[in-house]
């Protein structure tokens, strides 16, 4: 039988994800500042909601910004 690897989340259970923590948010975001899938973060469901709504609301007070540009 096959033995199923499960990845461990890299947050605590009890770890509170707020939009002003943007170093943390900014972990979770590629290099266009897309935020990365849950397959890549290993977030549970309810952290990758939680991720998702903090990183909006961040957007939104322009604590991170909606697209990064790579100017050449």
């Amino acid at each position: 039988m096959a033995s199923i690897k499960r990845h461990l989340s890299p947050l605590e259970p009890g770890h509170v994800i707020r939009y002003k923590d943007t170093e943390l948010l900014r972990s979770f975001l590629t290099d266009q500042g897309k935020i990365l899938p849950r397959r890549s973060t290993h977030l549970t469901v309810k952290q990758q909601t939680r991720l998702a709504k903090a990183v909006k609301r961040a957007r939104m007070a322009k604590l991170l910004p909606y697209v990064i540009r790579d100017e050449e």
